[in-house]
């Protein structure tokens, strides 16, 4: 594969073990950019996360790896000193903020209005109601969509409810921080002269989904912040955008309640009925770093197939 990028570019992605952002440095170190991950993960999670490591030093960049808290202000700053002692001045081309910590709780205490369907659908056809449900649901992880209606509904924690800490931990992990990050590599002149910084939202932005409260306000601001951004930081070269993925099988989506139900419609409703990948979303990232992305500023790419705007699932 030719290689795009120089032996000088550099790409830092914030939680680049999983998901969008371990899709995201394997597609662009096979172009020949180097990269800074940083990651949290338990050292149980080595086993897998490791081999993906090697697979990207076997591309023939240069990668340096921490496994550190990327929103604790001391171990920004030593990752911060070491990019710059590796790196030295203007060589990161690509900044992808890609970490996804939330509370996922609901506002208030549930009062559903139980559903009939599966119980009326039962006796019609002179089933054991538990057992239908028992059959959709193995179903449903099997993915028969269709039967998403008459599945288990999902269930919430009930034993607390989001408060103002909630949102503020979460709207700093999944939106604000990004500027923590923008800020500090700016004042050590790390960027390049022309350097592409991403964030990642959500449907969730506009659309409330239950228990994803907080993580909505927490996209809302990362796109609010990204736009300052692209108009603050463009004097010196700078382009900020957030690409905003259709429901996407990551660690992220399985912690929210109800992602089956969540990935079953998602898979309806889009045009090409199936999921978003985290290598979808790579391959948009990589195309906003080639120069001829250099015009694209302050913007919300969706990279979903459609899935946003399609409004029927027949």
């Amino acid at each position: 594969m030719s290689r795009t990028f120089g032996s000088e570019d550099w790409g830092v992605i914030l939680g680049g073990s999983s998901g969008f952002g371990l899709a995201s440095a394997h597609k662009l170190a096979a172009h020949g950019m180097n990269l800074a991950l940083v990651h949290r993960d338990r050292r149980g999670a080595m086993h897998r996360i490791e081999p993906e490591f090697e697979k990207l030093r076997g591309t023939g960049v240069q990668v340096r790896i921490w496994n550190a808290d990327a929103l604790d202000a001391e171990k920004q700053a030593e990752i911060v000193a070491g990019l710059k002692q590796t790196l030295g001045a203007g060589r990161i081309r690509m900044l992808l903020h890609s970490i996804a910590f939330g509370n996922l709780k609901l506002l208030v205490s549930e009062q559903p209005k139980p559903s009939t369907a599966a119980a009326e659908l039962a006796a019609e056809l002179g089933v054991d109601a538990a057992k239908l449900v028992a059959a959709a649901d193995k179903l449903l992880a099997e993915g028969r969509d269709e039967l998403a209606e008459i599945a288990t509904a999902p269930a919430y924690p009930t034993h607390s409810y989001l408060d103002t800490d909630d949102f503020s931990r979460t709207i700093h992990c999944m939106g604000t921080s990004l500027l923590d990050w923008v800020q500090h590599l700016h004042r050590e002149g790390l960027f390049a002269s022309d350097a592409r910084v991403f964030g990642l939202t959500s449907e969730g932005n506009e659309v409330a989904w239950k228990g994803y409260a907080a993580v909505s306000a927490a996209k809302v601001s990362l796109e609010a912040l990204a736009r300052s951004i692209a108009m603050e930081f463009a004097p010196y070269g700078l382009r900020c955008n957030v690409l905003q993925p259709g429901v996407t099988e990551t660690p992220a989506l399985a912690a929210i309640p109800g992602s089956d139900r969540l990935k079953a419609r998602a898979r309806l409703r889009n045009p090409f009925r199936r999921l978003t990948t985290p290598r979808d979303v790579a391959n948009v990232i990589y195309l906003m770093c080639l120069d001829e992305a250099a015009w694209i500023n302050g913007s919300l790419i969706r990279v979903d197939g459609g899935e946003h705007v399609a409004g029927s699932t027949s």
